[in-house]
């Protein structure tokens, strides 16, 4: 199956990791990639490489795209996590997670044939492939077996309170 997790409401990454934990617990063998992010930013990332072992979870992004100067930087950082990606493909997993690759496609730091091509290969493969980031493009909508948007209806940092621990990392 692929299984989408995007829009502008919090919940995403967490809606993952929970997809993880769901299929941990029925003796799935999971994979847990995250672009943008770099590692030991957030308390899901301590706890996924815990569960899944250095090996099978990965966050090699930068953090926050913003400065275009930077752009080859992060799309070095998404080709290495592409490059880990592929690798896992037949190596036995039944479910591979790659956190915020909408993001990346969005800010063309991935390409849509590289995003297609771990689709076909979750297809070939027969396991499941997890995406989650804003800005689900149609045509990755169309192709999805189950696709969820989350709507942010209100959010602290609108008041200006700032990023929580736990909370948001």
């Amino acid at each position: 199956m692929l299984i989408i997790y995007t829009g502008d409401g919090k919940g995403k990454t967490t809606a993952a990791t929970g997809q993880t934990l769901r299929a941990l617990g029925q003796g799935f063998r999971v994979a847990f990639g995250q672009f943008i992010k770099r590692a030991d930013q957030a308390g899901e990332q301590r706890m996924l490489e815990q569960l899944l072992g250095a090996e099978n979870y990965a966050a090699m992004g930068l953090g926050f795209y913003r400065n275009p100067a930077a752009k080859p930087r992060h799309r070095a950082a998404a080709e290495n996590l592409l490059a880990w990606a592929r690798a896992r493909i037949g190596a036995g997993l039944d479910m591979l997670v790659l956190d915020e690759a909408l993001y990346a496609l969005g800010a063309d730091l991935v390409t849509r044939a590289e995003i297609e091509e771990l689709c076909d290969a979750a297809a070939r493969e027969n396991f499941h492939l997890v995406l989650t980031g804003r800005g689900a493009p149609d045509w990755l909508l169309e192709r999805a077996d189950l696709a969820t948007e989350m709507h942010k209806l209100k959010h602290h940092l609108d008041k200006g309170i700032q990023a929580q621990k736990g909370i948001e990392y």
